[in-house]
């Protein structure tokens, strides 16, 4: 589960902290079960600048029904980055309501920059192909408590 999903502000904000100087993944983040349709997924949740800037980055592995839910304050362009991460990832801009807003593919260990498409507070990242192989593309609701209206 080695990924760095970093927006570019994040990048900035984890240059001088000790978790990224040590190279290691973050591990006891909060967790959340979403839906996808009939398939579940079990995430991993960063909502802090912090758990964010670090995301995936330094795993080596993840399981197929894991990934991880970046949660943003506020809706904005959010764009991410493998730089630092080996595992391929597919990446899922999320709107306040669970629709998918665009996918992308992310190389591993880049700085290519893979933006949403449109303000979106959410991002879930799973393993390259997952959201191909279940047949779930833009425009799909994802289910779960983050998604949930108030």
């Amino acid at each position: 589960m080695k990924h760095i999903s970093i927006g570019l502000l994040g990048l900035a904000l984890t240059l001088g902290h000790s978790s990224y100087a040590q190279n290691a993944p973050q591990m006891d983040l909060q967790r959340v079960k979403l839906s996808a349709g009939m398939h579940l997924i079990d995430t991993q949740v960063a909502a802090t600048p912090e758990q964010r800037s670090i995301g995936l980055m330094f795993r080596k592995d993840m399981p197929t029904s894991e990934g991880m839910l970046f949660v943003f304050e506020q809706a904005a362009q959010q764009c991410f980055w493998m730089k630092n991460t080996v595992l391929p990832l597919s990446a899922a801009f999320v709107a306040d309501d669970g629709t998918i807003v665009n996918l992308a593919d992310m190389k591993p260990q880049t700085t290519d920059s893979h933006c949403s498409a449109q303000p979106v507070r959410y991002v879930l990242e799973m393993n390259q192909g997952w959201f191909a192989k279940k047949g779930i593309k833009a425009g799909f609701k994802l289910g779960g408590k983050p998604f949930e209206t108030k």
